[in-house]
């Protein structure tokens, strides 16, 4: 009876592990953390998406339906890599997982826009965006790459150079769908893990001011990302136009208050909040629980960043800290971003809130990392190094 609660409390267990027969555990309050949160998602999913599911597509269930089976399959991911990421990581090669990437990256484009932006692959009945995937293939490059070159990197900057230029491709790539959050959001996981690594500062400094002006230029040459910044700057006088959507979502969280209009009483999923159940679910959120209750939602990322940040201290290999720790800080900022978004705190932009806004190619991306992430914790240092 003290083995089984002991198993329980501490660990989730499986069958036999697959490279050397022994017992196969992973993290058990990581593992329910995930799960707590992947119900919250699908509970809010169909809160914010029931009205217009049902205006649009005369089934209010129907926003719902496709998460949860995104849900599905991710969680069924999300197992496999927690079993088998370290046997798979020693038969890939990052390099040309990468060179994958940029392919489909590329592939985008030949494919007819969806509002006016490429950045999906038409596969039947759903939209595979590749930019979600490649979050997980650049940072698997770069994990691999620090664990080959870790001396070298804290000696000198100049093995900077060659993760810097791949990821340099990667971003421009996802930058010309157009997408800036993505790209930035990943650089600054990027350089969290060189640092991580042991590199200078300075060498860090000297990248941070080659990509700074190459942000600005983004931002300069697309009147719509001004118009954001402006709103972001003084959002009051922007109310009717530009920053309507941002306005409606300083409503919906102001009528929260402390306790919360209450489970589907928002009124501003009702055709005033645009996009309710995609980039503003948070504004839902807020709204519908109140300001105590969505702290435990932000007490639960907390968690996990806390988790995620834990299993790559105990990891015995670099590569495996560096992609613990590159996986925790991108879910993390991920959610902070959107957060911070829809109370104005930074610019708006269309980052997802991980396991809550509707989207495929998110949720499997997102459950894909929860995945890595427990099968480091499972099974750390065992994978022999490799040259890149």
């Amino acid at each position: 009876m003290h083995t089984a609660q002991k198993t329980l409390r501490q660990e989730f267990s499986l069958a036999g592990d697959a490279d050397s027969g022994a017992r196969f555990k992973f993290d058990a309050p990581l593992f329910f953390a995930v799960l707590t949160l992947i119900i919250f998602g699908l509970i809010f999913m169909y809160s914010s998406s029931a009205f217009l599911a049902d205006y649009y597509k005369k089934d209010q269930f129907y926003f719902f339906k496709r998460q949860a089976l995104f849900d599905a399959a991710g969680f069924a991911l999300m197992l496999f890599l927690a079993r088998y990421y370290a046997a798979l990581r020693r038969k890939v090669d990052p390099v040309w997982v990468l060179y994958a990437t940029w392919a489909a990256l590329a592939a985008v484009f030949l494919f007819k826009p969806i509002a006016n932006v490429h950045r999906w692959i038409p596969a039947g009945p759903i939209q595979l965006q590749p930019s979600e995937f490649a979050k997980i293939t650049l940072l698997f490059y770069i994990a691999e790459y620090l664990d080959r070159a870790k001396s070298r990197v804290v000696k000198t900057g100049l093995s900077l150079v060659a993760p810097f230029i791949m990821t340099a491709i990667t971003l421009v790539l996802i930058g010309a769908e157009p997408d800036l959050g993505t790209p930035v959001l990943l650089l600054c996981v990027v350089f969290f893990m060189f640092y991580a690594a042991g590199a200078k500062m300075a060498s860090l400094v000297k990248w941070a001011l080659v990509a700074a002006p190459v942000i600005a230029i983004e931002i300069v040459r697309h009147s719509y990302r001004l118009k954001r910044m402006m709103v972001f700057l003084s959002p009051e006088e922007h109310a009717g136009e530009a920053g309507y959507q941002l306005s409606q979502s300083f409503l919906a969280v102001g009528s929260g208050g402390w306790f919360g209009a209450g489970l589907g009483a928002s009124k501003m999923k009702l055709m005033y909040l645009p996009a309710p159940h995609t980039d503003f679910i948070f504004s839902i959120m807020a709204e519908e629980l109140g300001f105590l209750l969505t702290l435990l939602v932000l007490g639960l990322f907390a968690f996990l960043l806390a988790r995620g940040i834990r299993i790559a201290k105990q990891a015995e290999q670099l590569a495996h800290s560096m992609m613990a720790l590159a996986i925790t800080l991108l879910v993390v900022l991920q959610a902070f971003f959107n957060m911070a978004m829809s109370i104005g705190l930074v610019p708006t932009k269309g980052v997802p809130l991980p396991f809550f806004s509707y989207g495929g190619s998110s949720m499997l991306s997102t459950l894909a990392m929860m995945g890595i992430l427990l099968g480091i914790s499972a099974k750390p240092g065992a994978a022999r190094r490799r040259s890149i």
